[in-house]
């Protein structure tokens, strides 16, 4: 059981977020139960990243997760939730977690799983119960957990911003129900042939739109993937990866 005395650890704002937008975190690829394409985690203790077998490019979020404090924050918040006694137990974590850090008097915003993902049923409908608590705050996440996110829908309220995240087990199910998704694409003419506006910066499509849109490929690849050679090209020509002012192409 989780102790009394412990809460979850939060952040507030990011390299591509405004202070204004709240951020959760959990260990990628070890709560993914959805991943395929962007599979990757961090050795709990080595913190040594390993791509998946099916992998086509490494997980940003993943390769965060070298850095211990980073690791172990998020290995805690895993901890501290799996300990729960079930959704009730989880939705009484989250909501003293946000009283504690004064998340909801502070943000417009709560952006779950910065990395990782919903990992059961009971987990994705806590964080349904904390949405629907606090109607004027927009959460929103980006899931490959689409068999949860598809059995649970009803309990989805409206300020609860959900997008597919395309390259996963369950993909089928995006056309299957119409679900809004993003694409990581390795370059912008992909994006283009597949129709798809491209999320420049701040996640003002995830939050602000109905659209699908795409994500341009970012973090750090194994070299000699074919990732690692698109990303060279996207840098060549004027990709500054996701940051505040730093999503759109340089000028010629």
């Amino acid at each position: 059981m989780t102790k009394s005395n412990e809460n979850l650890s939060f952040g507030l704002g990011s390299a591509k977020l405004a202070d204004d937008t709240a951020t959760f975190s959990l260990p990628a690829g070890w709560t993914c139960p959805g991943a395929r394409d962007c599979m990757a985690r961090a050795g709990r203790g080595s913190g040594k990243v390993v791509r998946g077998r099916h992998s086509r490019f490494t997980c940003y979020a993943a390769s965060m997760e070298w850095r211990a404090s980073i690791r172990e924050s998020r290995a805690k918040n895993e901890r501290l939730l799996k300990g729960c006694d079930g959704t009730a137990g989880m939705v009484a974590l989250l909501e003293r977690s946000l009283e504690h850090k004064g998340i909801i008097e502070k943000c417009v915003r709560v952006r779950i799983h910065v990395s990782g993902d919903f990992f059961s049923a009971e987990y994705f409908r806590a964080w349904c119960l904390v949405a629907r608590f606090h109607p004027l705050v927009t959460f929103y996440a980006y899931t490959k957990s689409l068999k949860i996110w598809v059995a649970n829908r009803e309990y989805v309220p409206v300020n609860f911003r959900l997008i597919a995240s395309k390259g996963g087990n369950w993909d089928h199910l995006i056309s299957e129900h119409g679900l809004r998704y993003a694409e990581v694409v390795f370059s912008r003419g992909q994006a283009e042939a597949l129709g798809l506006r491209i999320e420049e910066a701040e996640d003002e499509l995830a939050y602000g739109s109905d659209e699908s849109f795409a994500l341009l490929l970012h973090g750090q690849q194994e070299a000699g993937t074919e990732s690692a050679k698109a990303l060279s090209a996207l840098k060549a020509d004027g990709w500054h990866g996701y940051g505040k002012g730093h999503g759109v192409r340089a000028a010629a």
